[in-house]
């Protein structure tokens, strides 16, 4: 059984193995970065939606927060899409330097958020839900991502 914490932030890690990759493929060629783009975009999308789908909610739940550290994660979720669509949109017009800006931008913000979710969230979660960890993240695992 693994924890939310660990199971979030050992997602974390595989989104930004996807994101390594997609840079790499893009670095060789632009068009050539489409099915890696495609997959990290998705299971980011999937990540995203495992958080405010399940963990957020169970989070807000349990400790009657909602306006707190869930509030600013999902705004930041929102932030990241946007600039995930522009790497995508720089794909399709062959655009490589706009790519490259959108990911840089992408990547310092990724790197912020997932230090906040891992060190402060996911601590906090764990500690409110740790009786339901075991389901949570379940629940988690068996998501299919909505489009």
């Amino acid at each position: 059984m693994s924890s939310i914490k660990e199971y979030l932030s050992r997602d974390h890690g595989r989104c930004d193995e996807l994101f390594a990759a997609m840079e790499d493929a893009a670095a060789k060629s632009i068009e050539g970065a489409k099915a890696a783009y495609d997959e990290f975009a998705g299971e980011t999308e999937r990540h995203f939606q495992m958080e405010e789908r399940v963990m957020f909610l169970e989070f807000e739940q349990k400790t009657g927060m909602t306006q707190g550290p869930t509030a600013m994660m999902r705004h930041e979720h929102t932030q990241m899409r946007n600039l995930i669509s522009d790497m995508g949109k720089a794909i399709e017009a062959k655009d490589k330097d706009k790519f490259f800006g959108s990911s840089e931008t992408l990547m310092i913000l990724m790197q912020q958020h997932n230090m906040k979710e891992e060190q402060m969230l996911y601590t906090m979660a764990q500690q409110h839900l740790s009786a339901e960890s075991e389901r949570i993240v379940d629940m988690m695992r068996s998501m299919i991502v909505e489009q």
